[in-house]
């Protein structure tokens, strides 16, 4: 059984979280960074739950230590990384595998009602394979039938530009730095689904719009996908690409959560294959679930071409591997082979 640190100096925060957990892992707690040193000089931990703000020692140089001498999965879960702020950002690009947003009152109860979304997130990092150093219970899992009804995919595209989807999870906001970084100023327009919370997006996506030579924007209702633009689902909503004539749309919707997400990456690539049909290109990266498998299989029964992420460069390799097992894949490429990728088959 996996072995679960929580670093927490609230006794409510400590004693919720082992209530929580307990059933799913073992479960040690510490209440400030010190303590956890000691506790893991005793037993190393398969995840660290990690708050912020703490006594004695701050939680992003707890990270930073952690990282640097031993890499631990990390799971953040602060007050001080809520609505997308710059201290959730930068303990992604440290090495938190995710951060989860804890309410600054009604703690207890917001662990009990978030119990899906924590447990799978703890899940993941426990997977995550990092390099060296450097609410209450959904059972009922939907499909993208639920947003978006499955249809014939799209025919007599014509003169409409390629365009390319991406969907990526866990260990995905570094992975897509790395595509989105590398890509000309011309690159063909994409649409992104990251899992990531509602306000996380929008700073994720200012953050590549500092770094990267294409535009990167949180997509709004109604935004075009053209050339050079790269759009980011919003949090907590669902993108769809549309079509009118030979132009390219997007449309944000709510809706329930598609394969325990919104936004899901099965809903954006199923309205991919019905809007674009063999004009695109469809890549699934690192994750864990099987959240787009399904509909990268659509695209590429409607004629795109279809990437994975390998398994050596994944963070966790589950959604690839779903995707693989389904036919869904075309082509398997590590990280640093899949922006040229996408540039060859849109001249191709």
């Amino acid at each position: 059984m996996k072995h679960v640190l929580v670093v927490d100096d609230s006794a409510v925060v400590r004693q919720a979280f082992t209530m929580l957990l307990s059933r799913h892992f073992t479960v040690d707690t510490a209440a400030d960074p010190v303590i956890a040193e000691r506790k893991i000089s005793k037993q190393r931990p398969s995840v660290i739950v990690l708050d912020l703000l703490m006594p004695r020692v701050d939680g992003m140089t707890f990270l930073r230590q952690i990282m640097r001498r031993d890499p631990i999965p990390v799971v953040i879960c602060s007050t001080a990384a809520r609505h997308g702020s710059d201290t959730a950002m930068r303990a992604l690009e440290e090495g938190a595998v995710d951060v989860i947003l804890k309410p600054a009152i009604g703690v207890r109860d917001f662990i009990n009602e978030s119990a899906l979304e924590l447990i799978d997130s703890i899940s993941a990092a426990a997977q995550a394979r990092l390099k060296s150093p450097r609410k209450m219970v959904v059972t009922e899992k939907l499909s993208a039938d639920v947003v978006l009804p499955a249809a014939a995919p799209a025919t007599h595209v014509g003169a409409a530009p390629v365009v390319v989807a991406i969907g990526a999870s866990t260990g995905g906001t570094e992975a897509l730095r790395a595509v989105i970084e590398a890509l000309p100023a011309n690159a063909p327009g994409m649409v992104v689904v990251q899992h990531m919370p509602e306000g996380f997006t929008a700073a994720f996506a200012k953050r590549l719009n500092e770094t990267a030579r294409v535009e990167v924007k949180e997509a709004a209702d109604g935004d075009a996908v053209l050339p050079g633009r790269v759009l980011i689902a919003p949090g907590s909503h669902h993108v769809l690409l549309r079509r009118s004539g030979q132009r390219y749309y997007v449309q944000v919707t709510g809706g329930p959560l598609v394969s325990r997400h919104r936004p899901s990456v099965d809903v954006l690539f199923r309205s991919v294959a019905q809007a674009a049909g063999s004009n695109a290109i469809g890549v699934i990266m690192t994750g864990m679930g099987d959240d787009g498998a399904e509909g990268l299989a659509e695209m590429r029964r409607a004629g795109a071409r279809t990437i994975a992420q390998d398994e050596s460069t994944c963070v966790v390799f589950g959604m690839p591997k779903e995707a693989i097992a389904k036919g869904a894949v075309e082509e398997i490429l590590p990280l640093g082979g899949i922006a040229s990728a996408l540039l060859r088959h849109t001249s191709s």
